[in-house]
């Protein structure tokens, strides 16, 4: 429950930074300050692996509205969905310790978007994860990303992807909805 207060406070936050200062351009660093609670930490004491993902997440929702991504999804009928992601660990994060969720989009190849997220103690880098999400929408299929930046009203001028993304994301990938794929181990 506590993300669930953690999450409709930044949303509320991104709300406002918005209608104060207007849409930020998508290539901007997002920062969200947050501090590890008690319900994040885990029997060894520290930061839970798995809460990394949620609290993240609150950094992704706080980019995607201050850029307006978040008001066009709503008005279009689009939503966004994770198809993959991978985090890597550094340090601990500790209880009661402050930290910055750091977020920053990376590019898109023809069906996905790349993020990346940190978890940032005092300029240093204690966690990383890179996700690959999809707009889709409502009435199925997926947003091309020429529609997305055109309902924006922006110019697609996104930085192309490294080549280790590229090879991340086809070694993650696992096989179509539409195909089979059984739980087959060796």
């Amino acid at each position: 429950m506590n993300v669930m207060w953690r999450t409709l406070l930044t949303i509320w936050r991104a709300k406002v930074l918005l209608r104060r200062r207007g849409p930020v351009n998508p290539t901007i660093v997002g920062r969200v300050r947050l501090r590890t609670m008690p319900t994040d930490i885990d029997l060894l004491g520290h930061m839970n692996n798995g809460r990394y993902a949620s609290l993240f997440d609150l950094g992704r929702f706080d980019l995607l509205i201050r850029t307006g991504v978040w008001d066009v999804l709503a008005e279009q009928g689009w939503y966004a969905v994770v198809a993959s992601e991978s985090v890597t660990f550094r340090k601990s994060l500790e209880l009661w310790q402050r930290f910055t969720v750091e977020s920053r989009l990376l590019g898109h190849d023809d069906k996905s978007v790349y993020l990346m997220h940190r978890a940032v103690v005092k300029g240093e880098v204690y966690a990383e994860m890179i996700v690959r999400a999809r707009f889709l929408r409502r009435s199925g299929g997926l947003v091309p990303h020429e529609e997305l930046f055109a309902e924006l009203h922006r110019p697609d001028d996104l930085p192309p992807l490294a080549p280790w993304i590229h090879e991340w994301a086809a070694a993650s990938a696992l096989p179509s909805t539409r195909a089979e794929a059984p739980s087959l181990w060796d």
